[in-house]
């Protein structure tokens, strides 16, 4: 009986694939003969509604894959007042939606991932961003970025932690943003090759629609090259997968060289000096306190190290030894003394408004008087539309105040800590490789945050959270005292505890 049960059950299901089919080839046919093409879309977001509706955990693993292929809107349409990233943004509104839904009326979230410090930290500085955006000299644009943040979170931070549940989603992860990712590589690499691959001034615009600058490729390059090189040593893949591993290794080195992107070398450098300190087991305390000597000195030695810095007049060049020499050039790099410009600009704006800042999102229309004629290069603007503040940590001073910058770094330092210690009780073998890479991942964009700011793009986001969320995920479900920790997968279903 049951087995003609199931076999009832399978003719159902395949017979509503064939009904489902058959509408959807007709619903387009009907279009395609009045010729309205716009009407080619509704199949599709009947698709992705459905995929919302009963495997959320596949629709955020679809955007993923489609975050380093994304486009912004006003490359499709210049003349639009607002942007966004298409298709990403518009699904990740619609997720977000989703999820509110299912909180307020399943009430089921994983407590452990609810309480943990780091999503406090979380809701700290989001608070803040809601409280700074309804104070906002353009309330219009810090409403749209507090949405853009929660919509990333969403997705990227808290649906994530529980697809984490399953270590293989964790690979899975890594996976649909790198193989896009090597799409991007491959366009962008091109592109160099035909305006001349000894150019740096082309690597600025090569990376162009799918990112707007080079500096932003560059950090996503960073991000994932640590993560890569984990993958390679862990024992789930068969000798020919670790060989497509290493040569994808090996691109993601040579598109970080052709990216000029000096903040990025900066912080490969710096995450294998923080990969050192974790091979010695030092404990988050120690770095702690390397990083305050470190800013203690510069502070008292500051004046003479700006003296020494002013003697470099390295511009920046498509020799790699001079590009790597530019980058204490603060004398005559325009790129170097332009992010100078917009810090000086971010200081003057927090003096001007310390407690609430001038609102989430609007450096960039609100700095430009902040400028003195005396600090401005030859790529300085007034218009707003060449970046913001060029900083996750200065950013958000101008923007929200002081707390807007201490809500971030919590969360920075936090996150950092919890890295650390899924690190040293990992009991696994996998797992503890797994925690190293994504945490020196992590720690590439920590760096590259203060030289640059792209947490406001899908690009950045989704690896930024998504990593986050891996080492949340290892603290709570994979890394119990007690409990053996291996791949085992948690029978529990993602949609079942969203």
């Amino acid at each position: 009986m049951k087995k003609f049960l199931n076999k009832l059950n399978l003719q159902n299901n395949i017979t509503w694939v064939y009904i489902i089919s058959v509408l959807f080839i007709a619903l387009n046919a009907v279009f395609i003969v009045s010729e309205w093409y716009y009407g080619l879309i509704i199949p599709f977001i009947i698709l992705i509604l459905a995929f919302a509706i009963f495997a959320l955990d596949k629709l955020v693993m679809l955007i993923l894959f489609m975050v380093p292929l994304s486009i912004p809107l006003l490359d499709l349409v210049p003349n639009v007042e607002f942007d966004m990233y298409l298709p990403t943004e518009p699904l990740l509104a619609g997720i977000l939606i989703l999820f509110i839904a299912k909180l307020l009326f399943d009430q089921n979230f994983d407590k452990k991932i609810a309480y943990h410090p780091v999503s406090i930290a979380i809701y700290i500085n989001l608070f803040w961003i809601l409280v700074t955006s309804i104070t906002s000299t353009m309330p219009l644009v810090s409403f749209k970025f507090f949405m853009a943040r929660l919509w990333f979170l969403a997705a990227f931070y808290f649906i994530a932690s529980q697809l984490f549940k399953k270590p293989k989603n964790i690979h899975r992860f890594t996976w649909l943003y790198v193989l896009p990712l090597l799409i991007v590589i491959a366009y962008t690499i091109t592109r160099h090759i035909k305006f001349g691959i000894y150019d740096q001034d082309v690597a600025n615009f090569v990376p162009n629609p799918f990112f707007s600058d080079h500096t932003s490729y560059g950090a996503v390059l960073a991000m994932f090259l640590p993560v890569m090189i984990g993958l390679a040593f862990t024992r789930k893949y068969k000798p020919y997968v670790k060989v497509i591993i290493w040569a994808i290794i090996v691109i993601l080195l040579i598109a970080i060289i052709l990216s000029y992107t000096r903040a990025t070398w900066v912080s490969l450098v710096i995450a294998l000096g923080f990969f050192i300190l974790l091979l010695l087991k030092a404990r988050f305390r120690f770095v702690m306190l390397l990083l305050g000597m470190a800013i203690t000195v510069f502070l008292i030695f500051r004046v003479d190290i700006m003296l020494k810095l002013e003697e470099n007049r390295q511009d920046s060049s498509a020799n790699i030894s001079e590009h790597i020499k530019s980058i204490s050039n603060v004398t005559s790099d325009a790129s170097n003394l332009e992010r100078l410009n917009r810090w000086y600009c971010a200081f003057r704006m927090f003096k001007q408004k310390p407690v609430f800042g001038w609102g989430p999102g609007t450096y960039m229309f609100q700095y430009a008087p902040f400028q003195f004629s005396y600090e401005k290069t030859i790529i300085s603007t007034n218009a707003g539309d060449l970046g913001n503040a060029h900083s996750e940590y200065i950013g958000p001073l101008a923007e929200s105040g002081l707390l807007g910058s201490l809500s971030f770094l919590m969360i920075v330092f936090i996150a950092l800590y919890t890295g650390m210690k899924v690190i040293r009780q990992a009991q696994n073998r996998e797992i503890k490789i797994i925690a190293t890479s994504v945490l020196l991942g992590l720690v590439t964009y920590f760096v590259h945050g203060g030289l640059n700011n792209f947490l406001d793009t899908d690009k950045a986001s989704a690896p930024f959270w998504g990593f986050v969320a891996i080492l949340v995920a290892i603290d709570v479900y994979h890394n119990k005292k007690g409990k053996e920790d291996s791949s085992e997968e948690v029978n529990e279903k993602p949609d079942q505890v969203l």
